[in-house]
């Protein structure tokens, strides 16, 4: 078992537990790269009961990277993509052996979708490597529900058993309809699911136009059920908490942060980024207490890949209140300490019309509100309406911001 260094150990305790991708280096060069449903215990498992194929390189691993998925077949379809992209040493050692798959679909008048370990055809696509086959066979389980598909070039005169289970489109299929579906599910595979769901939107816009209701229903109901295949092992931690009577929250708040005027729009802010790197910053809006999506903004930090969080934070709100025409809230919350607190003070005071706006934070680790010119209260201490408000409004700003950072993250390492 090889020794883990502190500053690497520290890392791998620190990765989520989500699905996700991980990156090997060895100094500045990309080794390896794997996917996992448990990033922490999928990476420890690497150092700690390393296989034969690992020893070959697990003790040049200096740096770890990652990026957290939604699913674990999101994070299966991107593993493919970075493999195709960045050829790591030790992913391309194995690409001819049998651990090594791709899905085969085969350009016939009716195409075919199977796996593969090899690629010996010219008019076949062949979408890969994957890594792992268990994976990739449930991926294509679960995505035949929604784009049914032929495995064999025959078909009887009659309806197949995959066809009573609506996972075959049948002896008689609409050929350009059926072609369209095959071209979805290959997006899908090539990680191009926008690509998918505006195709699909389109279709449900243009039938529902013609009036062909029920066509534009069923597209729907692909749609969702194709988001639900998509999204199958991502679990939502933090349920909307709702506010039912937003006049009463708004009467405790105002007592609470110590302010007369009325309380209708709230900012959050929260600041993702490792290490420095790729960081972004986030901005959502609550309007009497429910977000509205409309208002929300994402910051492209523009300062030096430094881990200096307090100096984003006030790049991200000196950009934010250099804009009078979205409208300043009366009150913003940051996530953070005192530190972020203050920072967040100083930089609203800067401007004549900004001065009014009254600072809050969430402190998680101490579990606390500190609020400008006031002392702070214990998160437990609050109204369960106040608390809840704060939470929402937290939660959300976080997960607006962490859904950018992977996305600039992953782009990052798409355009190396």
């Amino acid at each position: 078992m090889p020794k883990i260094d502190s500053k690497l150990k520290s890392v791998i305790d620190s990765l989520p537990r989500t699905a996700g991708v991980y990156l090997f280096y060895a100094e500045s060069e990309l080794v390896y790269i794997g996917k996992a449903i448990n990033l922490r215990d999928r990476v420890k498992n690497h150092f700690m009961q390393p296989s034969y194929r690992d020893d070959l390189f697990i003790e040049k691993v200096s740096r770890i990277d990652f990026i957290n998925t939604n699913s674990e077949i999101e994070a299966l379809v991107l593993e493919a993509q970075l493999i195709k992209k960045h050829l790591p040493k030790f992913n391309v050692v194995w690409k001819d052996d049998k651990n090594y798959f791709y899905v085969a679909i085969e350009n016939k008048n009716r195409p075919i979708v199977y796996i593969t370990h090899q690629k010996n055809s010219t008019d076949t696509k062949y979408i890969g490597p994957f890594v792992e086959g268990r994976a990739l066979k449930k991926t294509l389980k679960f995505l035949r529900r929604v784009f049914p598909y032929y495995t064999s070039a025959k078909h009887p005169n009659n309806k197949c058993t995959w066809c009573h289970l609506e996972l075959c489109p049948g002896p008689n299929p609409d050929l350009s309809a059926y072609k369209k579906s095959i071209k979805k599910l290959t997006q899908i595979l090539e990680g191009k699911r926008k690509a998918v769901f505006f195709g699909l939107k389109k279709e449900m816009r243009q039938a529902a136009e013609q009036k062909k209701f029920e066509e534009a229903g069923k597209i729907r109901d692909k749609m969702l059920a194709l988001e639900r295949i998509l999204e199958h092992t991502h679990v939502i931690e933090n349920s909307k908490l709702q506010i039912t009577n937003y006049k009463e929250t708004e009467k405790k708040l105002q007592e609470i942060i110590g302010v007369k005027t009325a309380i209708s729009k709230i900012e959050c802010y929260d600041i993702s980024n490792i290490q420095g790197k790729n960081a972004v910053g986030s901005m959502v809006v609550f309007v009497d207490g429910a977000p509205d999506k409309s208002q929300y903004k994402k910051f492209k930090i523009r300062m030096k890949n430094e881990p200096n969080d307090i100096a984003m934070l006030r790049e991200v709100l000196t950009r934010r209140l250099a804009h009078p025409e979205w409208d300043y809230p009366e009150v913003m919350l940051i996530d953070g300490g005192i530190a972020q607190l203050n920072i967040a003070v100083n930089t609203k005071k800067q401007g004549t019309k900004t001065k009014q706006i009254k600072i809050i934070s969430i402190a998680k680790g101490k579990q606390e509100l500190l609020i400008e010119g006031k002392a702070k209260i214990p998160l437990k201490d609050l109204p369960q309406e106040i608390y809840n408000l704060v939470k929402h409004l937290d939660d959300e700003a976080h997960r607006f911001a962490i859904t950018y950072h992977k996305k600039v993250r992953k782009q990052a390492l798409l355009d190396v």
